[in-house]
């Protein structure tokens, strides 16, 4: 089938050239020029053939909401848009109706696996009327990793993103949680091969995963991580995780507190344990440092 493609940065670049890889025909567009197939949207949906499929990948927010609604002005009746990106679930549901109103078809789909897809495949979470999935179903499909897993049509407008959005949430989570083992290994004299240990847990361990293998793999580049700053930033899905979880009055204990940590590593000088030193020192005498 023919796919227009919208980005392609790291996560676009790599998914036009699996998607090529699977016979099918990829018209590309991005702002730099040098990563185009063309030169504009205008003339990205005139080469493409109806009924035509058009997948967003650009950041969340104001650029994927004005790219969307130029497509609904240049698109036609029949025609589908794919948002691809980081957009949060309410977003994906005002862009439907906004396009359903011109008659055009919308999916949005969730993407996992980062720069390891174009090799692997990506994890894909999707959802909207099965009508607008079948039409795009050839692009899934190349996409995915082989294999029965990897690919889910997750509901209605929205399901895709939420899912992609939890997935996220997880993810903060697993990562502070070998993050803090780490460092309580790096902080005991008794171990002298934190590195191994990571490793030695690849195998026959109940935490065997991919994030484990790729915190080896840190390790072996950069044994004590002594070249890297404790500064982590946070992609918004993360905190779109914890809201939803308030609005459905579901506990996520371990995911928040993996949110509010990356905030505190982004502190030189934390203001809240200020306070902690003067209670201590106040009620316990306990010591203070002073700048």
């Amino acid at each position: 089938m023919e796919l227009g493609l919208i980005g392609l940065g790291k996560m676009g670049g790599n998914m036009r050239e699996r998607i090529r890889r699977a016979g099918h025909t990829v018209i590309g567009y991005d702002r730099n020029p040098e990563l185009a197939d063309v030169d504009s949207l205008e003339e990205l949906v005139a080469k493409l053939e109806a009924p035509r499929v058009v997948w967003v990948m650009v950041p969340a927010g104001g650029p994927t909401r004005d790219t969307v609604e130029l497509l609904g002005e240049l698109l036609s009746p029949g025609d589908v848009v794919v948002d691809g990106g980081n957009s949060r679930w309410t977003d994906d549901i005002q862009h439907a109706e906004l396009l359903a109103a011109k008659g055009i078809g919308f999916v949005d789909c969730g993407v996992s696996g980062g720069v390891w897809g174009l090799e692997n495949g990506y994890a894909l979470m999707y959802g909207g009327d099965a009508e607008h999935v079948a039409k795009v179903q050839p692009v899934f499909d190349a996409l995915k990793p082989e294999g029965a897993f990897g690919s889910v049509h997750a509901g209605k407008v929205g399901a895709g993103h939420f899912a992609k959005m939890v997935h996220n949430g997880i993810e903060y989570a697993m990562m502070q949680a070998f993050a803090e083992g780490w460092e309580l290994l790096e902080a005991a004299p008794e171990v002298t091969d934190v590195r191994e240990v990571f490793r030695s847990w690849q195998e026959g361990t109940v935490i065997r995963s991919w994030l484990l293998d790729l915190a080896v793999r840190a390790l072996d580049d950069d044994e004590h991580l002594a070249k890297l700053k404790g500064w982590a930033a946070d992609s918004g899905e993360g905190r779109w995780t914890v809201e939803a979880a308030i609005d459905h009055a579901v506990p996520l204990p371990a995911i928040t507190a993996s949110l509010f940590a990356r905030f505190a590593s982004r502190q030189d000088d934390s203001p809240q344990m200020k306070m902690i030193a003067a209670l201590r020192n106040q009620f316990g005498g306990h010591a203070v440092e002073s700048k």
